[in-house]
């Protein structure tokens, strides 16, 4: 059975009944190694064939399907058909000429791809797999074109071998009907995509799914989504929605692509919310990169509470200390908003990522700002990355907090940002010292779909001084082989580990920044970021070094901590694609753990 993307049950309701037909009949023809895709966007540049095939074997083909009949096919050419509608008669676009104009433009952009392109023989140089187009009249018999169309006319308008009709879809087997396709195909010649050429193919056919362009960043800048990740994207849908994610699965990217799916189809501003100052920059950075920033706002949710007090000119909630001022942010909109102050469903749609760290009220507060019309809400998280304090350790029902998602959950297991070393590392700290999540918020293990590189290294020192000089002599030798100062990363929990490396650094002559809490990692400076763990979330780069590990903030106890140490750890470790440094000098809990079971391997 054919691969749909969208899934066949989330497109139909927006199919023509022609088009369903057709979808019905590849969904029995064809067979698991096809890809098809069906229900995607139209209108203006958009516009997309109403169906495009993908088989390793019979290369790319691009249907379109029309619900004519033959009363209302009045005259023909190869470029227009005049039909008669309700309305009066109306020029059209031949579809074949359409089709045409789709496989010429597949092609112009599929051969800039060496990959794609033959490279022997009297064939060198063209396209891997053929390219063809077809048109299906799915209310239109072929007798009835044969009786009226004379036969040089016909083959001249609608060459037997392109199009399909009416009996081909009711009375053929699938069988029969997967021959009359691969028919439209054509001769061709012989081919056998692998893996890595379909992927190809759709990062140049759906420039949306691209990974590593306007600010969502990859190693090689030529990554696509998975198919799972598309078929999810793709088939989201109205209402609320929620996507569970293991670390480095995708999350963030469905996000973006879901910004870019909704900008054109509301009227209320698009809300982006997230906890952390620096995933708030990158997404802002995919934003503006698209041209969306006056349809999609992207905050930080503290920024957001502080924009919102000052548009409707609302005092912030008394009280003393830096800390708590956070709280009494979102307590003075929450409450502001209960007195009617500020207004309900100010946004056509609310998109949460980093939702694990948000807190139960003020997830009831957000789900209240989406307008009830539009209704869209979409929340992505993962509860193993959850380390910001919470009120309260209960756990909670996403329906308590007003978020209908139930049925509209998705789950994300495959990680595409680490290692399979590292992954490997992050999932055994993550079974010895993770609880399962609570409520509705499941601990999503992580599989690894990554490349291997070297094993993480877990180091032990007698005192900071030589953590700090190990971490430095790293830093320089990753830079001498060819790993830019930007791509590498100095994370510490706490402490003044950060201070300490920055002067080190700046004693070497090593270009670096050390980002306080309200700054947000600049990618276009080559030089080394040094920012606490908290800082680092939704953020990633090639080498990382973990100074400072076994740090516990003064009075608190390392036994009981230790869940919350090690998750904060884990998103530490994470934020590695390639290669990572684990120091520490402490002699406490953590550093018992960092040194044991499992992670006992680990250790220099």
């Amino acid at each position: 059975m054919a691969v749909f993307i969208p899934p066949l049950g989330a497109c139909l309701a927006r199919l023509t009944a022609g088009q369903r037909q057709v979808a019905r009949a590849l969904q029995d023809s064809l067979a698991d190694d096809c890809l098809v895709w069906c229900g995607l966007p139209s209108g203006g540049e958009q516009r997309q064939p109403d169906f495009i095939v993908l088989h390793p074997e019979h290369g790319l083909l691009f249907l379109e399907v029309r619900d004519w009949t033959a009363g209302s096919l009045k005259r023909m050419s190869r470029a227009t058909c005049i039909l008669e509608t309700a309305e009066g008669r109306r020029e059209l676009a031949h579809p074949l000429a359409l089709g045409r104009q789709f496989a010429v433009q597949a092609l112009q952009a599929l051969l800039r791809s060496p990959s794609l392109r033959r490279g022997e023989g009297s064939d060198a140089g063209r396209l891997a797999c053929p390219i063809r187009w077809g048109l299906v009249f799915s209310d239109i018999f072929r007798a009835q074109v044969e009786q009226g169309i004379p036969p040089e006319a016909r083959e001249r308008l609608l060459p037997e071998r392109q199009v399909l009709y009416r009996d081909d879809l009711r009375e053929a087997a699938p069988e029969a009907f997967r021959q009359r396709l691969w028919r439209i195909s054509g001769p061709g010649f012989p081919c056998r995509l692998t893996r890595a050429q379909i992927e190809r193919i759709r990062w140049h056919l759906f420039p949306e799914l691209r990974i590593g362009a306007d600010g969502l960043p990859a190693p090689d800048g030529a990554w696509v989504m998975d198919l799972q990740q598309e078929r999810l994207a793709r088939s989201l849908g109205e209402g609320h929605r929620v996507i569970h994610g293991a670390t480095g699965s995708g999350k963030t990217l469905i996000l973006g692509y879901r910004c870019l799916q909704l900008a054109g189809t509301l009227d209320k501003p698009i809300l982006v919310l997230c906890f952390n100052i620096g995933l708030a920059a990158r997404l802002r950075r995919f934003v503006d990169a698209r041209s969306l920033g006056g349809r999609v706002q992207v905050h930080h949710f503290h920024d957001w509470c502080e924009q919102q007090l000052k548009t409707w000119q609302v005092e912030v909630l008394e009280g003393e200390g830096e800390d708590e001022h956070y709280w009494r942010l979102a307590d003075s909109v929450i409450g502001a908003v209960e007195r009617g102050q500020i207004p309900r469903g100010q946004y056509g749609a609310l998109l949460i990522d980093e939702g694990h760290d948000f807190e139960p009220e003020w997830l009831r507060l957000l789900a209240r700002m989406v307008d009830p019309h539009s209704n869209s809400l979409l929340l992505l998280y993962d509860d193993a990355q959850a380390i910001y304090r919470k009120r309260s350790a209960l756990g909670f029902s996403l329906a308590s907090v007003g978020i209908q998602a139930r049925g509209r959950s998705s789950v994300l297991r495959l990680d595409y940002r680490n290692t399979r070393e590292i992954l490997e590392f992050a999932c055994c700290l993550a079974r010895d010292h993770l609880p399962e999540g609570k409520g509705d918020i499941p601990l999503v293990e992580p599989q690894a779909a990554g490349v291997s590189g070297p094993l993480p290294v877990v180091r032990r020192f007698e005192r900071q001084a030589g953590e700090i000089g190990h971490a430095a002599g790293c830093l320089q030798q990753w830079h001498a082989e060819g790993v830019a100062w930007k791509d590498m990363a100095v994370l510490y929990p706490d402490g003044g580990a950060g201070r300490a490396m920055g002067e080190a650094l700046a004693a070497l002559g090593i270009p670096h920044v050390w980002l306080g809490s309200g700054e947000a990692c600049c990618a276009e400076t080559d030089q080394v970021a040094i920012m606490t763990i908290h800082g680092s979330k939704g953020l990633e780069f090639s080498r990382v070094v973990l100074l400072d590990a076994s740090f516990v903030a003064q009075g608190e106890e390392a036994d009981s901590s230790l869940p919350e140490r090690m998750r904060l750890l884990y998103v530490g470790i994470t934020r590695a694609r390639q290669q990572l440094l684990v120091g520490f000098h402490r002699n406490n809990a953590v550093a018992r753990a960092l040194s044991g079971g499992e992670l006992s391997r680990y250790a220099h």
